[in-house]
């Protein structure tokens, strides 16, 4: 198969045999610490012949930090995209702790993938990089023969790559003992949890040895995660770019605030007149159903579109993306669960159809356009219940939230908060409306989308409280007018902004009517009557917000208070108010407390004295470095919805809330480590597979190679192949312990030869007696 070529490296096949050891011996020569190759890493000569071979010139910037940390024996955590080089981060620490094959320990890496796919891959890579170590690699998949995967363990393969499901139910089916693993790698591994292996991943967790040295990478940093990293690492160090924790500069904010009825029809004005038509934009949408929603409202505006999402078929997806990659279509609608993987170099546009209700998450979602010196523009769409997420965004950012004053009088609006011009949402508003008059489907599935919006603000996480409380201070709603978007002509705004501020003289009782009716009279005459009152009361309240402002002022030049000690000074007496007694507030219970004493020498307590000091003063622990770059996605289904919402019961050892699984016992089987796990990964198939291909389990290690277990199945050709062959399995018959059903079967052969005997030896007598005769 033809290697796939890699941006910035050379052509493996282009590095010829003889020049490779003298290049290898001249770096070894120059090797220097600030060099910044693999050669300043101080590798073993197999491992880094294999990494000259593959083409690999300069490690990048996630192999130079994990490299050294990994070589050390430390277990690490590091938060990698896809494509940055992490294969090698945990491969190449991996070749240089194993060194050489041995053939009679067992597996002594692991390697958990989430699909097959990624799997093979891996696969395929460590044979490639680590071809000159000599390190046997295997593979277990799902949907593969379990019949070839026991023999495939019983080979002692030095790498195993395997996945969650189908590696924890061999382990059950043949009693795998773990002890012998050195080195474990969970690769992928929030998409691991994401895919529904949280449980199988945490029993091979615990069947893991302790002295192992773990390896964890993933592109997002889930709660699930952090809590399996706390648990299952000792002392982790997490490693971590910062290239996806801040906006890039060249990302320009736009914040467009509407009326949730008002969302599709901002859509489409940003489509239709704001985004150039050369462009590219991905929409983010929250669930599954509003993306189907949004493909048909553009498929009716006539807007080429593609669409994402988890439940899609993998074929389909691939299709969809393919298309968008290559320019076909000008718009992606996407949700978080399907954009996790997807890296698009040349995107300028995104829009965020849902506000996202987490900051690192709107970093994540923003963080794919503006790429490499690019620029782009983030729109976001934001109604009334997404403003506090608004503010919880600004507080994370560092940024000050700006909203444009109704006047519209703002010297830079870049990142500010603001409306779109009205008559372009009611354009578009009113197109929607007759779309969904006209079409009962988009009538269905706007009910679709509204239930399904239901069900995903019960899944969002609140913001914070801080939030809450500011948006009402912030009169986000009153946002005046963004020019940008304007391309109404002055005369009009002006208008629109004359009809807007217009206050008609007359009620609704004198619309219509003659000045000679009844209505028209009373009405006049109360006007007359309340004219003084109504201007006193504009009077007052003018009045009012002076005398506000002059005392603003004087707090601001107010004499200096004078303190206690010159109070005494100048007054003998001084009369203070009673103070109340807390002992009469809060008046003890009538029940007296049983004292409980205790010897404080040889008394131990649960945590050290200094254990809130410690923490204050901890400097880059994994606990506090994880929970800054936290991250959970929410579901884009229902059903995974539901998963994530399970039900929760108190633990009265941990003291918190845990999730458990509503599934009944009956099915399940209780393991070493106290969980249950469903039954059908325990069967008979490893005992079947054992009697039928002769081997022994406790012979296993006094044999070789499971390759020459099977020459005793060779057909003989010769007299004397088949007489020893014949030999060899009879003495292999009485060593071994022999079933019921065996021992009949010898027992009737040997009758049937016992009577064979006496008749030759009946007919050996006749015929003697004739001779005689």
């Amino acid at each position: 198969m033809k290697s796939t070529d890699i941006v910035g490296f050379t052509n493996p096949e282009e590095i010829s045999e003889n020049d490779d050891e003298n290049e290898i011996t001249n770096i070894k020569k120059k090797i220097c610490k600030k060099s910044g190759g693999f050669q300043s890493m101080a590798l073993s000569f197999p491992v880094l012949k294999g990494i000259l071979k593959r083409g690999y010139k300069l490690p990048t910037p996630i192999q130079r930090k994990t490299i050294p940390l990994a070589l050390e024996g430390r277990d690490v955590v590091a938060m990698a995209r896809t494509g940055s080089g992490k294969t090698a981060c945990f491969l190449i620490p991996l070749f240089e702790k194993l060194k050489a094959r041995q053939a009679k320990v067992g597996a002594r890496a692991l390697i958990l993938s989430p699909t097959r796919e990624l799997a093979l891959q891996t696969l395929k890579f460590i044979k490639e990089l680590g071809r000159f170590t000599g390190l046997k690699a295997s593979v277990i998949l799902g949907g593969d023969s379990m019949e070839n995967q026991f023999s495939v363990i019983h080979g002692s393969p030095d790498i195993l790559v395997a996945t969650p499901g189908r590696f924890l139910h061999i382990c059950i089916e043949m009693d795998l003992q773990l002890n012998s693993l050195e080195y474990v790698v969970f690769d992928e591994a929030d998409r691991l949890f994401e895919m529904g292996f949280g449980e199988q991943i945490n029993e091979i967790a615990n069947r893991l040895p302790e002295s192992r040295q773990t390896l964890l990478f993933s592109a997002t940093l889930p709660k699930v995660l952090v809590d399996f990293a706390k648990a299952g690492l000792t002392d982790p160090t997490l490693v971590r770019l910062d290239v996806e924790s801040k906006i890039p500069e060249e990302l320009t904010l736009s914040f467009i605030v509407c009326r949730p009825e008002e969302k599709l029809a901002v859509l489409l004005c940003l489509l239709k007149t704001v985004i150039q038509k050369n462009f590219q934009t991905v929409i983010f949408a929250a669930t599954q159903h509003h993306v189907e929603y949004i493909h048909q409202i553009l498929d009716k505006a006539g807007i080429s579109n593609t669409f994402i999402y988890s439940n899609l078929d993998p074929s389909a997806r691939k299709i969809n993306a393919a298309k968008f990659q290559n320019a076909k279509v000008r718009v992606l609608i996407v949700t978080d669960v399907a954009a996790r993987g997807l890296d698009i170099p040349h995107l300028d546009n995104v829009i965020n159809f849902h506000f996202p209700a987490k900051s690192k998450l709107f970093v994540h979602r923003v963080g794919r356009c503006a790429r490499a010196g690019r620029i782009g523009t983030a729109y976001n769409i934001v109604v009334p219940d997404e403003y506090a997420y608004l503010v919880d965004l600004h507080l994370f950012l560092g940024r000050s939230l700006r909203v444009i004053p109704p006047s519209g009088l703002i010297e830079n609006t870049e990142g500010t908060v603001g409306k779109m011009p009205q008559a372009m949402i009611e354009e578009e508003l009113a197109e929607l409306i007759n779309w969904l008059n006209s079409s009962t489907d988009l009538q269905n599935m706007e009910q679709v989308c509204d239930n399904a919006y239901k069900q995903y603000i019960k899944s969002r996480p609140a913001a914070s409280s801080e939030s809450i409380k500011r948006v009402k201070e912030l009169h986000i709603s009153e946002a005046g007018l963004i020019p940008e978007y304007s391309d109404i002509s002055s005369n009009t705004r002006n208008l629109l902004s004359k009809i807007t501020s217009y206050r008609p003289q007359g009620t609704i009782f004198e619309i219509g009517t003659k000045a000679s009716s009844l209505d028209y009279q009373v009405m006049k005459t109360k006007r007359s009557r309340h004219k003084q009152d109504i201007l006193n009361f504009h009077k007052k309240t003018e009045e009012l917000e002076a005398k506000k402002t002059l005392e603003d002022h004087v707090k601001s030049t107010s004499l200096p208070s004078s303190t206690t000690d010159e109070i005494n000074a100048a007054f003998n007496t001084v009369i203070l108010p009673k103070k109340r007694n807390l002992d009469d507030l809060y008046k003890p219970s009538k029940k007296k407390k049983r004292s409980i004493t205790r010897d404080e020498e040889f008394f131990i307590p649960y945590f050290a004295p200094d254990k809130h000091t410690e923490e204050g003063l901890a400097v880059n622990t994994f606990g506090t470095e994880a929970g800054k770059v936290q991250m959970d996605l929410t579901a884009d289904n229902e059903e995974t919805q539901r998963l994530q919402a399970q039900i929760k019961k108190w633990d009265r050892k941990k003291k918190k809330m845990i999730t458990i699984n509503n599934d009944r016992k009956t099915s399940k089987i209780r393991t070493e480590s106290g969980v249950w796990i469903p039954a059908s990964y325990k069967t008979n198939r490893y005992s079947v597979w054992k009697e039928k291909s002769k081997v022994d389990a406790m012979n296993d290690d006094s044999e070789e190679e499971p390759v020459q277990m099977q020459k005793l199945h060779t057909t003989a050709n010769t007299h004397w192949a088949r007489h020893n062959q014949k030999v060899k399995e009879k003495i292999k018959a009485n060593k071994e312990l022999k079933t019921p059903e065996q021992i009949l079967k010898a027992r009737k052969l040997l009758d049937r030869k016992r009577n064979r005997n006496s008749r030759k030896g009946r007919k050996g007598q006749k015929n003697n007696r004739k001779k005689g005769r």
